[in-house]
């Protein structure tokens, strides 16, 4: 089509527009092409441009055309895009968000188009560009989780915002997303361009307005971390404690993958463990500093619990142990100073059953990290007017992400079975769970302690369930305390729940104990 100045008019032939094509925005744009999609993608940098477009080619099934096309310009990409405009964004959080969007906005973006940020933005800035941007265009979110291999082949998406938005957008990322056996619970994978998974449930549900989508992914980020952790601390106690080499803690955390505690973290823990340093032909584990770093979801996780008041000290725990990794100078320096005991030399028969007892130990505790999450966002879900529906989360992590486990199947299934479930302790397949191994978790436990192992996050989950499962927490001391010093009151046990009382600690007539000395 020519204008009147004879010009070619640009075709408006594209679906969707793609912004920023670094590692996670270059595979989501090949598996928006493998799925039927025809995406114009743009970056600051052209070479980005450049590479995405040779990917594309070399991958394309064969007889087919080019699926995507550069862009030099925010300009160029709306003007190749179908009305109304679909345009994603893969930047990173913070300022580059709002500098894209400020930009479109320059470009001619209108007031029907939809904007998806999928980056891992602070879900309370995605509350304040949704105001911001109403009347430029419609602003939606989704968190991606995965990796870069799941962008590539089907990551799981936690979409939330408009809902008239999820409408015309649901059978995008429906399409794009990770599937799963609906019987099974486990993923179809196939990881070969150009022939996505059409088949099984998509890890990808709407789930609720502005906010909500980064919040969940939030948690379950937070759990990610919990969960590594809880490996990260089987892998010492059996390396330090019961002197495994890392190959034969590969072959152990194989074989508990082939049970309950199978998951993607199991999977690449053991691969991890198994792997030799190219250089030394060492254990890369062994080369490799033992300091750890985050992004801070984690850490936005453990201040948002603290903020709500849910407890989730499991997932805290996991943030400081990262913190406490990183005074690698100072922990040196203590090593040489501070003992500790010498851990027992054990017998190959003891040490065996001791590693059964572990895996009993590892299940419990990240059934309790779990619950931790999920008590999380029903507090939070409470305190934003959210509606979440929890089932559906649990199975849209049961493939594409980082935290994808076998046995979200049966959280799913204990939500499915009971939508009002205060917390996933309460579920009856995971009480009997925990009843029947809680044994095994408490004697590891004490046998790390005992031998000096730190453990900060089985201990705090065992700590949790412990104090969830108790009538009667020592606070009621605690609000004494503050009574005494501070004026600060408390309720009584015997009168209405409504009723404050404080007592005159200064009266020398108060009532007391008589205690004989």
């Amino acid at each position: 089509m020519q204008k009147e100045d004879g010009k070619q008019e640009p075709q408006k032939n594209c679906d969707i527009g793609f912004i920023g094509l670094g590692v996670m925005g270059a595979n989501l744009t090949l598996n928006l092409a493998d799925n039927g999609y025809r995406v114009a993608c743009f970056d600051l940098d052209q070479s980005k441009v450049d590479a995405i477009l040779a990917k594309e080619e070399a991958e394309r099934p064969e007889g087919s055309g080019p699926r995507v096309e550069g862009c030099s310009s925010y300009t160029e990409l709306l003007s190749k895009l179908k009305a109304p405009h679909l345009i994603i964004l893969s930047v990173p959080a913070g300022e580059p968000v709002d500098h894209v969007c400020n930009h479109l906005i320059d470009a001619g973006v209108r007031a029907d188009d939809i904007v998806i940020d999928t980056g891992n933005s602070l879900w309370t800035d995605s509350v304040k560009r949704e105001e911001q941007y109403k009347s430029k265009f419609i602003f939606f979110t989704t968190a991606v989780s995965g990796g870069e291999v799941g962008a590539r082949f089907g990551p799981s998406l936690m979409p939330s915002g408009n809902p008239y938005a999820w409408t015309r957008i649901e059978p995008v990322l429906k399409a794009i997303s990770a599937k799963v056996d609906p019987q099974t619970g486990k993923p179809i994978e196939s990881r070969t361009p150009g022939k996505p998974v059409t088949e099984g449930e998509p890890c990808a549900t709407y789930i609720g307005t502005m906010g909500a989508g980064h919040y969940v992914k939030m948690v379950h980020n937070g759990i990610e971390y919990a969960d590594m952790q809880l490996i990260c601390e089987a892998y010492q106690i059996m390396r330090t404690s019961f002197h495994m080499a890392p190959a034969e803690i590969a072959e152990v955390f194989r074989r508990w993958n082939d049970g309950k505690l199978n998951s993607y973290l199991m999977e690449i823990s053991a691969e991890v463990l198994e792997q030799l340093d190219p250089e030394t032909g060492e254990p890369l584990v062994d080369v490799i500093l033992d300091q750890a770093g985050q992004k801070g979801t984690g850490l936005w996780t453990a201040v948002s619990a603290l903020q709500v008041g849910s407890p989730a000290q499991t997932i805290t725990s996991a943030v400081f142990a990262r913190s406490i990794s990183g005074l690698k100078k100072e922990r040196v320096k203590a090593s040489k100073v501070l003992q500790g005991p010498q851990a027992a030399v054990l017998s190959e028969e003891d040490k065996m059953a001791a590693v059964n007892k572990l895996e009993q130990a590892l299940y419990c505790s990240k059934i309790c990290a779990y619950a931790q999450g999920f008590q999380l966002m029903a507090t939070a879900a409470k305190e934003h007017d959210w509606e979440l529906d929890f089932g559906e989360i649990a199975k849209i992590w049961r493939a594409g992400c980082i935290i994808r486990a076998v046995f979200l199947q049966s959280i799913a299934q204990a939500y499915e079975n009971d939508e009002d479930l205060d917390n996933l302790l309460l579920d009856p397949f995971f009480a009997d769970q925990i009843t029947e191994m809680q044994g095994d978790w408490r004697e590891s436990i004490a046998q790390a302690t005992l031998a000096g192992v730190p453990c900060p996050g089985m201990m705090s989950a065992l700590s949790y369930y412990d104090s969830y499962r108790s009538a009667v927490l020592p606070a009621n001391l605690l609000q004494g305390q503050r009574d005494y010093f501070g004026a600060h009151t408390y309720q009584r046990i015997d009168k209405p729940a409504s009723k404050k009382y404080h007592l005159d600690w200064s009266d020398p007539a108060r009532p007391q104990i008589n205690i004989k000395k």
